[in-house]
């Protein structure tokens, strides 16, 4: 089994448009996720790897079913891009942006607890479901379709870990990189619960 995406996650990408957001959203089509939608606010109309870009989170929305979204932009504009995901009513927010200052994580994590919304990050490597989806920027090189789910808030470490269970034949559920920041959406804790659910 697996927690938070699967091979039917239909996944957003916010700030798709930059360097960051079109490169990995190159990467997560390669390996099989659903990326329906992005957002650049201005960009309305492009389409980046075939992906449809809107202005706003809303507009995707109206025109697509999203599941989760993936957050690329600069740290500054973090915190307005997870509120606006948290606000349209999408369940996963995973905020791969680092350098998010800290009274705006505060402020994500507040509201996503009273909106029930699941956050992963900032400053995380995303979130794995081995063979099935990628929301973020994992290597997913040297990872296998198993039972064993990984939580990190090294992404590198994640891998290092993944690669070496994968070498001794044990697969993974899914790996989860919480993020590396002092304030994170979701603790070891949060997802060790979630796991011992599945």
């Amino acid at each position: 089994m697996s927690i938070l995406i699967n091979k039917d996650t239909k996944v957003l990408v916010q700030g798709i448009t930059g360097k960051e957001g079109s490169f990995h959203t190159k990467l997560m089509l390669q390996y099989g996720t659903k990326v329906v939608a992005g957002v650049t606010p201005g960009k309305f109309g492009q389409k980046i790897e075939g992906v449809p870009v809107y202005d706003t989170v809303k507009e995707a929305m109206e025109n697509h079913h999203i599941d989760a979204t993936a957050i690329f932009v600069p740290g500054r504009f973090a915190m307005g891009a997870a509120l606006e995901a948290i606000d349209a009513g999408i369940r996963l927010v995973v905020v791969i942006t680092e350098g998010v200052p800290l009274h705006d994580s505060l402020r994500i994590k507040s509201k996503a607890k009273r909106m029930g919304t699941t956050v992963i990050g900032p400053n995380t490597p995303g979130i794995v479901t081995p063979g099935e989806c990628k929301v973020g920027l994992v290597n997913t090189d040297y990872l296998s379709k198993g039972n064993v789910g990984l939580i990190s808030r090294s992404g590198s470490l994640m891998t290092e870990i993944a690669a070496n269970l994968t070498d001794t034949g044990i697969g993974q559920s899914t790996l989860v990189g919480i993020g590396g920041d002092a304030v994170l959406g979701s603790t070891i804790l949060d997802v060790l619960k979630m796991f011992e659910k599945d």
